[in-house]
């Protein structure tokens, strides 16, 4: 995938836009803005500029204009690498959709490939592979002879599936996030693949795990139904999701992830015939110092 554009191209915009990048992070937010509009007078076709615009906007105070900024963004990248659709949802300038862009998901992490292990685990007290581990293990202790971890990330979680399955197999969006796995050695196989429409064709799996990428997805009946399909008769899906404190299905945080109910996650688990073995409330990780509940679960196929 082509990188954001972190550069206009014309230097004169660009220097305008570093002395913008200044003023915000000075707390002047309207004199930033009014900084960076200048600098996309001379590049209007500037699809990040236009997106930093609209955070400067919304920092002003300024939603109308930060709307209208984050439209342009969408209008000249239409795939939003940016994630400038979910900013228009977090304000009410658009309608909420089931899941962020695939675009802006896979750009995400291509640009954290590097740092994520050490900025997750080290500063975030990162303990999803951890509690899914266990949670497997006390649901059904053994071997896998296939396990299928799908937004395997840079391999946390592989490596906690490695000693009990015989067969492992890693699949994810970005293709430096599997740089990253590769290089941890714990996968028989890797794939670059978006869980949304995951297409496989190998034999059935005895364990699906999915660890910390629900957090992406926010109706979570398609790629459940996905998973179902996936799965041998006796097989488990392990997963995570953050936890919605409160009323609803799920919705999209500030934080430009979805949180899920507990009451949600069970009627889409029995929706798709599964049954619920296990089902935790716990600190999944930090954020901005504070503690994020999650919910870790493991789940059966019932017969018929």
């Amino acid at each position: 995938m082509k990188p954001l554009q972190a550069s206009s191209g014309d230097l004169n915009a660009d220097r305008r836009a570093d002395y913008a990048e200044m003023l915000h992070a000075d707390g002047d937010h309207a004199a930033a803005a009014e900084l960076l509009l200048g600098a996309l007078e001379l590049k209007p076709q500037w699809a990040m500029g236009w997106f930093r615009l609209g955070e400067m906007q919304q920092a002003a105070g300024a939603p109308d204009l930060a709307a209208q900024a984050w439209a342009m963004s969408l209008q000249l990248d239409p795939t939003d690498r940016q994630g400038a659709a979910l900013n228009l949802q977090l304000i009410g300038k658009a309608p909420e959709t089931g899941a962020l862009p695939s675009a802006f998901v896979e750009t995400l992490f291509d640009h954290y490939a590097d740092s994520f292990d050490e900025s997750l685990v080290d500063r975030l007290g990162y303990r999803l592979p951890e509690l899914l581990d266990q949670a497997i293990r006390s649901t059904r202790p053994g071997r896998f002879p296939l396990a299928l971890d799908l937004g395997c990330g840079t391999g946390l979680m592989g490596q906690r599936l490695r000693p009990i399955a015989d067969r492992l197999e890693g699949y994810d969006i970005s293709a430096r996030m599997l740089k990253q796995a590769r290089v941890k050695g714990v996968y028989d196989f890797l794939g670059k693949a978006d869980l949304r429409d995951f297409s496989y064709v190998g034999r059935k799996a005895d364990l699906v795990a999915v660890a910390d990428v629900f957090i992406y997805v926010g109706a979570l009946d398609g790629v459940v139904k996905t998973v179902a399909g996936l799965l041998a008769g006796d097989g488990l899906f392990a997963f995570s999701v953050e936890s919605l404190a409160g009323n609803g299905d799920f919705v999209l945080l500030p934080s430009r992830r979805y949180a899920h109910s507990e009451h949600y996650v069970r009627k889409i688990l029995a929706a798709n015939g599964f049954s619920v073995l296990w089902l935790e409330t716990t600190v999944i990780r930090q954020d901005r110092r504070e503690p994020v509940n999650g919910l870790v679960a493991v789940a059966g196929k019932l017969p018929g």
